[in-house]
């Protein structure tokens, strides 16, 4: 059991630390791409920023107000997309969103995976997927905002 008790504390201390000083907390700018999110459940509310050249983000922000695991979330998903090709971030973006409801994928999800602990607390899996579904807006430059309801 102490192996369950470490990756919880692993958890939480990194949620606390992206929290606290999240990571690319800024307006892009310049940026190709943006979209907003929301999730209206609990008032989370962001703005994902990317600047995209050819096929690859050259880089990634956000800014926003939400709970710890919307902010930390988004924090961690800038620092692991830059200087990805488009298609790994949608496959990345796939494999969070399964990882975070369903079940683990078959790959590394490296820092990322911290954030499977989010799974124990269904209640806070919007709060979590949230970044991950407003950068999708935001690369797939779709026009409305994306929302987890």
């Amino acid at each position: 059991m102490s192996g369950f008790g470490d990756l919880r504390e692993l958890y939480q201390e990194v949620i606390f630390d992206h929290n606290r000083k999240p990571r690319n907390f800024h307006v892009l700018d310049p940026c190709t791409h943006q979209a907003d999110g929301h999730n209206p459940l609990c008032g989370d509310q962001l703005t994902v920023y990317a600047r995209v050249a050819g096929d690859v983000v050259e880089d990634v922000s956000f800014i926003g107000h939400g709970c710890a695991i919307s902010k930390a979330s988004a924090s961690l998903m800038t620092e692991a997309v830059k200087g990805m090709k488009t298609g790994e971030v949608e496959n990345l973006f796939r494999d969070m969103h399964a990882m975070l409801t369903e079940a683990h994928p078959d790959r590394d999800l490296g820092k990322l995976e911290v954030l499977s602990g989010v799974r124990e607390f269904p209640a806070r899996v919007k709060c979590a997927t949230l970044a991950w579904h407003t950068l999708h807006n935001a690369i797939t430059q779709a026009s409305e905002t994306a929302k987890t309801e």
